[in-house]
C-alpha cells in the first residue's frame, strides 16, 4: 500500500487578499474604467482640434487595441469590425500628421471613433478587472510580437 501523506501544503495565494478584493470589487472598478474613457474622450477631443500629439495617438490606440482583446475575449464580441474601423482611422490620423504635419482628425474618423468609445464603454461596465487586466496584458503581448516580427523577417532575408 502506497505510503501517501494526507496533510495539505499551504502554498501561498498568486494575489494578496487585497489586491483580489479590490479585483472583484465594483467600488475599485469604476474609477480605473473611468480613467481608460476619459483618456480616449481627451485624445479624441484633442484630435478633433487639431491639438493631438504622438503620446495621445499612442494611448488612444492602446485603448482601441484593449478594446479589440476585449471582444476576443467575449466582450461585445460582434463589434470587433467597428473596433478595426476605428484602429483604421487612427492610421489616417498618423499618415495625415506625416504629410501635413498636424495631429488632425476628419468626420470620417471621429465618427468611428465616437461610435467605439460607446462600446468600450459598454465593455469596461461589463468586464471585471481581471478581464480588463488580461485584455491589456494580451494587448502588450501583441505590441511586443508585432515588434519582434520584422527584426526576424529582416534576419532572414
Amino acid at each position: 500500500m502506497p505510503n501517501k501523506s494526507r496533510a495539505r501544503k499551504h502554498t501561498q495565494p498568486a494575489m494578496s487578499p487585497l489586491l483580489r478584493a479590490l479585483t472583484f470589487s465594483r467600488a475599485g472598478h469604476e474609477p480605473v474604467t473611468q480613467a481608460m474613457l476619459l483618456q480616449c474622450y481627451v485624445g479624441l477631443d484633442a484630435f478633433r482640434r487639431g491639438h493631438g500629439s504622438r503620446e495621445l495617438f499612442t494611448t488612444v490606440g492602446r485603448q482601441l487595441l484593449v478594446a479589440e482583446e476585449l471582444c476576443h475575449i467575449g466582450y461585445q464580441p460582434d463589434r470587433i469590425s467597428d473596433i478595426q474601423e476605428a484602429l483604421a482611422a487612427m492610421m489616417h490620423i498618423d499618415a495625415t500628421n506625416k504629410e501635413d504635419g498636424v495631429w488632425l482628425m476628419g468626420d470620417a474618423e471621429y465618427a468611428w471613433l465616437c461610435v467605439v468609445f460607446e462600446i468600450f464603454g459598454r465593455q469596461l461596465s461589463a468586464a471585471s478587472l481581471d478581464s480588463i487586466a488580461k485584455a491589456e496584458t494580451r494587448m502588450v503581448e501583441g505590441l511586443l510580437k508585432a515588434e519582434r516580427t520584422p527584426a526576424i523577417v529582416e534576419a532572414s532575408a
